[in-house]
């Protein structure tokens, strides 16, 4: 019997929406982007974002960080979630970015102009956030988006201080070149937690056999799957809801636990992305490449 490879249904619409080049979106587009309640997950973290692209608030004394812009479509969203928690846009000093996809920086360029906040992002994403998308070694220039200039080149377990917070970035290549985990730890209730904010680990549609815009793809997503496996993960977020469950937990606040503190559910989120993967390539195995 063949065993069933897991690749949730985002993934496979990721591969197949198609952006038209006045920027309306498709309708795997919309339903990624509906409007979602702000509230606070923990600590001084807040989510911002819509029902599936994330964007979350780190606040502090100084002045705030935004991780991701979601898509072009999502910053009306965010503007609007920001002040609906009593905080104001122009308070954020930092952007950040898990990976230079449209679903995640599309909206970057409007959101540094709006902010002037300092743009922080890795240098293989570099290269794709000037581009706007374009030349993507998956998607081509299928996926574009508003290009901008970051202000900062992001450096392997670099860290980010603002505030008297401190998050540290983790290169972990593969879905992108230069796609980045982020880590930070937060108080709630006198205790002190360890927060991943995981990037994707899926390779949607991707070659992984002789890709020549990428020979390393392979050996990257195993070292990144290495890497996120010995992270300490108390509170697991990330760059879509799906991945962690937004939804279904933001309905649990309520609740005498936390359910954002879900170590099991990071465990289980890097078990299933690397088996995809392994099943992914041990596909593309079987099968000749196209040349």
């Amino acid at each position: 019997m063949k065993r069933k490879i897991f690749i949730p249904l985002l993934l496979i619409l990721s591969v197949l929406f198609c952006r038209s080049t006045d920027g309306q979106q498709s309708e795997s587009d919309r339903a990624m982007n509906r409007p979602f309640k702000p509230f606070r997950m923990i600590g001084n973290i807040y989510y911002v974002g819509a029902s599936d692209v994330t964007s979350y608030l780190i606040t502090t004394p100084e002045g705030h960080i935004l991780l991701d812009s979601g898509f072009q479509e999502t910053v009306p969203q965010i503007k609007k979630n920001v002040a609906e928690l009593g905080f104001r846009l122009e308070d954020v000093k930092i952007l950040l970015t898990s990976h230079a996809h449209t679903d995640h920086v599309g909206g970057m360029a409007e959101l540094k102009q709006a902010t002037k906040a300092t743009l922080i992002v890795s240098a293989p994403d570099t290269e794709l956030l000037v581009r706007g998308g374009q030349d993507d070694f998956a998607f081509g220039d299928r996926f574009r988006y508003p290009a901008v200039k970051p202000d900062r080149i992001l450096r392997d377990k670099e860290t980010i201080e603002l505030g008297g917070i401190k998050m540290t970035a983790l290169i972990t290549p593969g879905h992108t070149k230069g796609n980045t985990t982020w880590m930070m730890k937060v108080n709630e209730d006198g205790k002190q937690y360890d927060v991943v904010f995981a990037p994707s680990v899926y390779a949607p549609g991707y070659q992984l056999i002789e890709n020549k815009k990428y020979p390393e793809i392979v050996a990257d997503y195993r070292k990144t799957f290495e890497r996120l496996k010995a992270l300490r993960c108390d509170v697991f977020l990330g760059a879509h809801g799906q991945f962690f469950s937004l939804k279904e937990k933001s309905s649990r606040m309520n609740e005498k636990t936390n359910p954002f503190i879900d170590p099991q559910g990071y465990k289980s989120y890097l078990a299933k992305g690397e088996e995809s993967f392994n099943q992914q390539l041990e596909q593309q195995k079987s099968k000749p490449v196209n040349k």
